[in-house]
């Protein structure tokens, strides 16, 4: 038999030669790239690659298997997409049985999110490319317990060292890894394929960068990652990946303003009327196009005319809440066509990240935003705990399309995530319906949220502009309080 030493050597000789294969085929880049949450990393790891060199495809898996063989479970799921290669070959390779998880189901034929011949209470290792925050393996997970499965392990070809396994560990779900940063760094390094410089970025990135097992999501407070309610808006615009988050922000300070005037008012007229009133003291405009009874094509024109008249953005408060295929087409088309003039829109986090990935299909080449709704103003509301928790992971996984929450209180640290707390008068109390209402004073200084949101303060004014007004300087009072 093999000496345990030497076996150590041949694992070891193994890792090396598939961490250089990866690095001939362009696996890994070296630069400047900006990750899905929005960071500046200076290495990109591109395992995508991989399915084109079957010789390469074969070493991964080999590797993956040696890390699992000894765990008892009784079939594998890759997470989509990249992982699928890796745990086809496994399944493959080791006569394993498989099964699929889709990222949303589909509105047709058996509407199932996982695919497979599979028994209830059986155990279920999770294969992955990559791990940065965890959040990829903990849907999967949660996609397969919800159908009977038992996750307990899963392996990973590379992890990032910034916080993942120990996420995934809270999520009950032991997490083993083939190649981590460092190492594969240490590799290329000893080859001479990196230069010392970039290797020490790469690591000082690593320490810099790290996910926090109780921070909802959200990188903790680093060089890149301030606690925002100390941050001016137009600083925070610098450093925000997203676009139009940027662009908000800009306005909010130019203007003085983080004031939002929801305009539900049964009429296109009423509401393009509204808009020319109150678009001097708005940074943000929000509508619902669902309740006008006159509504025609030209009112998108017409309202877009006012926002570049006044200077502020249209928000259509739709609250998408339906699988990614359907919410793409709701969104693009129908007779509202609510991606053709609105800057912003909403969604529920319900169906899971295929909502956001349907409509960032449609709203990212037109340069759209969207919010996300963590919470929500009304009383017994069921968005809160870990609803709110997994509604903020999704969206800082897609910080090129997120900007931001619909909530009552401030949800990340994020520079680019923009809050918006809807329900709020100059009184407190609650209405009929059960709407709760928060002063501008308690909503942006106590709560460190963003935006206040002003409906029938606003609209039901005898002078709206006037009460407009009022309600710009008494939430920009409460910002300027808050920097102190």
């Amino acid at each position: 038999p093999t000496e345990p030493g030497k076996r150590r050597s041949m694992a070891e000789g193994g890792i090396e030669a598939l961490v250089l294969g990866l690095h001939e085929v362009g696996a890994v880049k070296f630069g400047e790239f900006k990750l899905k949450s929005g960071i500046m990393s200076p290495v990109y790891f591109d395992l995508r690659v991989t399915v084109s060199y079957p010789k390469l495809l074969s070493q991964i898996s080999e590797q993956l298997w040696e890390l699992c063989k000894a765990d008892k479970f009784d079939v594998i799921c890759g997470v989509p997409y990249t992982a699928l290669p890796f745990a086809t070959a496994m399944s493959t390779g080791h006569d394993l049985p498989m099964v699929l998880r889709r990222k949303e189901a589909k509105d047709y034929g058996t509407k199932k999110m996982v695919e497979g011949v599979y028994t209830q209470g059986s155990n279920c290792l999770i294969v992955e490319d990559v791990v940065t925050s965890g959040m990829s393996v903990l849907e999967t997970s949660a996609s397969l317990k919800e159908e009977g499965l038992i996750c307990t392990h899963a392996v990973v070809l590379l992890d990032r060292q910034q916080g993942g396994p120990e996420r995934i560990s809270d999520g009950g779900v032991v997490l083993k890894s083939v190649l981590t940063v460092s190492k594969f760094i240490d590799v290329l390094e000893k080859a001479g394929k990196v230069t010392p410089d970039v290797c020490q970025k790469v690591r000082a990135f690593v320490k810099e960068n790290q996910f926090d097992p109780s921070s909802k999501g959200a990188p903790k407070a680093t060089a890149q990652v301030a606690k925002m309610s100390s941050v001016a808006y137009a600083k925070r615009a610098e450093t925000a990946g997203n676009v139009l988050a940027q662009q908000l922000l800009k306005i909010m300070e130019a203007k003085k303003s983080n004031l939002s005037v929801a305009a539900d008012l049964p009429t296109c007229k009423e509401v393009l009327a509204l808009a020319d009133a109150v678009g001097p003291h708005v940074c943000v405009l929000k509508t619902h196009v669902d309740v006008m009874s006159d509504f025609t094509p030209s009112f998108g024109a017409d309202l877009m005319k006012l926002a570049e008249k006044h200077n502020f953005l249209i928000f259509e408060d739709r609250k998408f809440a339906d699988i990614g295929n359907t919410v793409s087409m709701q969104y693009s088309g129908g007779v509202y066509r609510i991606a053709d003039w609105s800057h912003i829109t909403n969604a529920h986090s319900v169906p899971g990240p295929g909502i956001i990935d349907g409509l960032a299909e449609v709203g990212l080449p037109k340069g759209r935003g969207l919010l996300m709704l963590g919470e929500m103003s009304s009383s017994g509301t069921l968005a809160s705990g870990g609803y709110t928790d997994q509604t903020v992971a999704m969206a800082l996984n897609r910080r090129d399309f997120c900007m931001g929450f619909i909530c009552t209180h401030r949800l990340s640290e994020d520079p680019g995530m923009i809050h918006m707390t809807p329900g709020v008068q100059l009184k407190e109390g609650t209405d009929n319906l059960g709407q709760r209402y928060l002063t501008p004073d308690v909503v942006i200084r106590e709560r460190e949220s963003d935006i206040i949101i002003v409906g029938r303060g606003v609209y039901k004014a005898e002078d709206p502009a006037k009460a407009a007004a009022e309600y710009q300087q008494k939430g920009w009072d409460a910002y300027q309080a808050r920097l102190k």
